[in-house]
């Protein structure tokens, strides 16, 4: 990813900043300047909106044949994810076997790298999700960034709490 672009995505990313439209209140993420249902009339309305973190999975499969640098991760699941706020996107389903993940099941979003650009490269860090019943945000022995993420205040370029 060019360093441009991880900078403008940074707040989206690691943080799960959306955006929604005050005049329809259609949510977005990543977020947009501009509604696709209200066109121009949105201009200026669209306003930053902090999801939850917290949804439902829609859909899913098992990934069992992984692109280069995934190779380690399989089996693992990939999800449809509905937030509460309405939205969704695609992201790992991670902490749960892959034969007890269910549409319909709760999810919560989590901290974790997901590769590495060789040993001495940039490590890459994104949002997955986890059952929302599992301890400490999704923290385990082998992923121990979910529970110092969870604890973290919001990165710059976060809106901040009211």
């Amino acid at each position: 990813m060019a360093g441009a672009r991880f900078w403008r995505e940074k707040a989206s990313r690691y943080n799960g900043l959306g955006s929604k439209c005050g005049v329809c209140e259609k949510v977005f993420f990543p977020p947009r300047v501009l509604c696709d249902n209200c066109g121009r009339k949105s201009l200026g309305k669209v306003t930053p909106l902090q999801l939850k973190g917290n949804g439902t999975v829609f859909t899913f499969t098992v990934v069992h044949e992984a692109p280069r640098g995934f190779e380690t991760q399989i089996p693992y699941v990939v999800g449809l994810i509905e937030m509460d706020e309405g939205v969704k996107l695609t992201a790992q389903i991670v902490d749960v076997d892959p034969k007890d993940v269910k549409i319909g099941m709760r999810v919560k979003d989590v901290f974790r790298k997901v590769r590495e650009d060789g040993k001495a490269g940039v490590i890459h860090y994104a949002y997955k999700f986890a059952p929302a019943q599992s301890p400490h945000g999704g923290a385990t022995p082998e992923h121990p960034e979910a529970l110092a993420a969870a604890q973290s205040k919001p990165m710059d370029g976060a809106p901040k709490k009211k």
